[in-house]
């Protein structure tokens, strides 16, 4: 995504240019303003949080009656969504039946989105049982649906740690949001 003009993006001064290349991503700093301090308390669970604010301002790409889709606050690739039960659950076997239904429902669709707006070369698509599995939020089962690129851990991600993301979560969310009700009339 362009910005309007050249330098709207852009810091300009006075001063030789140099042989670097930065990058620039000023909306980390809302992270880091809003880390939580060393010893507080834990927060509760971002799943059963996340539902209860507006879709926009939780990145939920779309509402079910037991499941919704919700954007990876901290994603391994642009688009990556995951879908979370309401119901607050660590275990896949508590999963009730009607619940299993309509996640795997939404998995299928978040991919069919995924291939619609990003024309990914292959998707992810699985849980983390578990905090010893990955999982951050080990006690509130959810799956990731990751789009992936040829290339897409390149030495920024594997040597500095860093990622790099093409577009503001809240431009992803609406994208998606957009084309979730796209394709579940289809």
């Amino acid at each position: 995504m362009q910005p309007a003009a050249a330098n709207t993006w852009t810091d300009t001064g006075v001063g030789e240019e140099d042989a670097l290349t930065r990058l620039w991503a000023p909306y980390r700093m809302g992270y880091i303003r809003n880390r939580p301090a060393a010893g507080a308390e834990k927060p509760s669970d971002p799943f059963v949080e996340a539902p209860k604010m507006s879709d926009e301002d939780a990145l939920i790409v779309a509402r079910g009656e037991l499941v919704y889709a919700i954007l990876n606050l901290y994603p391994y690739n642009a688009g990556h969504m995951m879908v979370i039960p309401y119901r607050q659950t660590a275990d896949l076997e508590d999963l009730s039946p009607e619940e299993m239904t309509e996640l795997m429902g939404f998995v299928t669709t978040a991919v069919k989105v995924l291939k619609k707006v990003s024309n990914p070369e292959g998707i992810n698509v699985g849980f983390n049982l578990g905090k010893a599995s990955g999982g951050s939020v080990g006690d509130h089962i959810h799956m990731h649906i990751v789009p992936r690129w040829s290339g897409d851990a390149n030495f920024l991600t594997i040597l500095g740690g860093t990622k790099v993301l093409p577009q503001l979560l809240r431009d992803t969310r609406a994208l998606l949001a957009e084309a979730w009700v796209e394709v579940e009339r289809a």
